[in-house]
């Protein structure tokens, strides 16, 4: 079964509203945990899946399915992802980053959950950030469990493909930057230097499971939590989409900034349609905190 990849909003969800006022009102009560998804990231030049000019247009992401199916999968995966990487480790953490690492900071926040693998929260400052989607900083091996940082990964790769540098035609949220078959050609994929197994990337794939463990430990979050603000989620894979339901179910307040409808404004209390820098920015400002300092 393929993962569900989009969903159609039902004609009855309310329009988003450009009213700042609630979500100012929920930090400054405290204990909001946030839950960022990939439009978070669209400001520091990573685009996301699902929004205008989202990568899903034009992308099929790889599912866990493909990758151990074969290895001319896992190719074309380490190739186009050897060269996203370059570009997506130069990205920098954008307004938003900085206003969530701010409100932790000052104490509004009971924590971070995140669906990016692009580690722009901690660069910004953030701590303690729950990445339910793993992260592209490491590269595990799917037979002796063996981890180590992407950066050892990228320079045997270097080693073992001197001279590859297409142009890609686009970079994806998943760090995998769109290449033909041809742009692919013979590109050499390592092994685990432990066993000489199959490495994958630290990452939930689409058709993977969260690990259990991790899932457990964002409900329990949850629970804790005074509030749900969900900033550039879509929301349409269930990982971040139980969180919402749990919250409501709960009675807690969710609170969603996002440009475009998603799968949970059923379930929120009010939706923004404004860009996450510029809310989060003006919400900090309502609130009287100042601008960060830049990592």
């Amino acid at each position: 079964m393929r993962p569900t990849l989009s969903w159609t909003p039902a004609e009855d969800l309310p329009p988003g509203s450009t009213d700042l006022e609630p979500v100012a009102d929920a930090l400054s009560t405290g204990g909001v945990l946030v839950l960022s998804g990939a439009g978070m990231s669209t400001e520091s030049g990573i685009p996301d899946y699902r929004g205008e000019g989202g990568s899903l247009s034009r992308h099929t992401p790889m599912t866990y399915q493909d990758f151990t199916a074969g290895a001319q999968a896992r190719r074309r995966y380490w190739a186009r992802s050897h060269l996203g990487w370059r570009t997506f480790g130069r990205a920098r953490p954008n307004a938003g980053h900085q206003a969530v690492a701010a409100f932790a900071r000052h104490g509004l926040l009971s924590g971070v959950i995140t669906q990016n693998v692009d580690g722009l929260h901690q660069a910004a400052g953030s701590e303690d950030v729950v990445e339910l989607h793993g992260s592209l900083d490491r590269v595990v091996c799917l037979a002796c469990r063996a981890s180590s940082p992407r950066r050892e990964l990228a320079r045997r790769l270097e080693a073992a493909n001197v001279g590859f540098a297409p142009v890609a035609a686009g970079i994806n949220p998943d760090g995998d930057a769109d290449l033909t078959d041809e742009q692919v050609g013979d590109f050499r994929v390592v092994p685990c230097t432990v066993c000489g197994g199959i490495l994958k990337p630290d990452v939930v794939f689409f058709g993977e499971a969260v690990p259990p463990w991790r899932v457990e430990h964002c409900r329990e979050l949850v629970r804790e939590a005074t509030s749900l603000l969900v900033l550039g989620s879509s929301l349409t894979v269930m990982s971040g989409l139980r969180f919402v339901r749990q919250a409501a179910k709960a009675g807690k307040p969710v609170l969603i900034v996002n440009l475009d409808p998603t799968r949970g404004d059923q379930h929120a209390v009010t939706r923004v349609a404004l860009p996450l820098g510029t809310a989060l920015t003006s919400v900090a400002d309502r609130l009287g905190i100042p601008g960060p300092a830049q990592p």
